[in-house]
């Protein structure tokens, strides 16, 4: 039968894009695939993962012990390194095939390239960018009463709707916007890195997966761009998202932005592995470079330890760390909104605050 997206009914099951680079998967797989697990409990389906690459069969299996029912591996010489010819042509003839309900990518640069050209091609929509996830209408609306400033009480919601909610940050982080895609199948989603929490892993459902190979064909005439040579940028990024320890300056430190930032380091350093963040105002006003932006429009993280420094607490940076195990916040407004999702807050100069938390630290340590 011929592909047709808006003939809905004939679509099934739950699917993930698992991005691999160099046969090794990445950590966002493993986040979509233990959300995908929840979606497809929801709607009661199948989750599959579908794995493109060249002799990664191997690692096929460990994206089951983390809920995936079953991998589809494409296999081909020239899809062990990503080029978007050769990925979008693969993954949307398997789609087309096999016709799943919902796609999910992680909005990585990969994931971000090629999730609009499969989406065109296969005629239907794609929500970018996306923090929530939702199949099942009455946890949608729990969502709603935690995490937004809507009066639902006096709303009503079609309870029996089943298609996929996609929550996702709109105008510069200001709202969050849920979008649906009613008319045509696959939904499609890009999900931003770090915002889903990923399961623990569990052997026995890895060796329950199954993992089925398919040898794909690719002619001249599919590839416009070849891979001739991978050259690694030397520039060192920040990674805020594996991080287990995060220290954020705010507006907090425009008294001395370098002396700010130094004292964060060194309060990084002193609890061991740290990383420095920052706020979007510090972000906008170029006190650091973009990758250390946590908040709504920067990154989701969830260190075992935040500490945010001059940090008022504006939602949209809340929503991008308020699930870390332990939040402590500095700043001289009392009423400053940070202080009501940290674990510990401290009114003061974070000038004079920080300089004696290292030393704490420091004795600690020693003692």
């Amino acid at each position: 039968m011929a592909f047709n997206s808006a003939d809905i009914n004939s679509f099934r099951d739950i699917w993930v894009f698992c991005e691999q680079r160099e046969g090794k998967l990445v950590n966002t797989d493993f986040e979509l695939i233990s959300e995908g697990r929840k979606l497809a409990d929801e709607r009661g389906s199948k989750l599959v993962g579908i794995l493109l690459g060249h002799e990664v069969s191997e690692i096929a299996k460990e994206l089951g012990g983390y809920g995936a029912d079953k991998v589809i591996v494409c296999d081909h010489p020239e899809l062990e390194f990503y080029t978007t010819d050769a990925y979008a042509k693969v993954l949307c003839d398997v789609v087309m095939e096999e016709k799943p309900e919902v796609i999910l990518i992680g909005a990585t640069n990969i994931g971000r390239d090629l999730g609009p050209r499969c989406a065109a091609r296969l005629h239907t929509g794609l929500t970018a960018d996306c923090t929530h996830l939702d199949i099942d209408m009455k946890k949608y609306v729990e969502f709603l009463s935690t995490s937004s400033t809507l009066d639902i009480s006096s709303m009503t919601f079609p309870m029996e709707d089943t298609n996929l909610k996609m929550t996702r940050p709109a105008f510069g982080g200001h709202l969050m916007a849920t979008i649906i895609c009613p008319r045509f199948r696959p939904c499609m989603s890009t999900v931003r890195p770090g915002v889903m929490k990923k399961a623990e892993f569990s052997q026995e459902m890895a060796e329950a997966c199954q993992v089925v190979t398919r040898h794909v064909t690719l002619t001249d005439e599919d590839l416009k761009s070849k891979v001739i040579n991978i050259v690694k940028e030397t520039k060192k990024i920040v990674d805020l998202i594996g991080a287990e320890i995060i220290v954020s300056v705010g507006r907090g430190i425009s008294k001395d932005v370098q002396g700010g930032i130094a004292l964060a380091e060194k309060l990084a350093d002193a609890f061991g592995n740290g990383v420095v963040g920052g706020s979007r105002a510090v972000i906008d006003s170029g006190w650091l470079p973009a990758d250390h932006q946590v908040g709504q429009t920067g990154k989701t993280v969830h260190p075992k330890v935040y500490v945010a420094l001059g940090i008022s607490g504006a939602i949209q940076h809340k929503a991008g760390m308020q699930d870390s195990e332990l939040i402590i916040a500095v700043n001289k407004d009392e009423t400053a909104p940070i202080f009501d999702c940290a674990d510990y807050g401290i009114t003061g100069d974070l000038f004079k605050i920080v300089p004696m938390m290292i030393e704490a630290i420091k004795e600690g340590k020693n003692a």
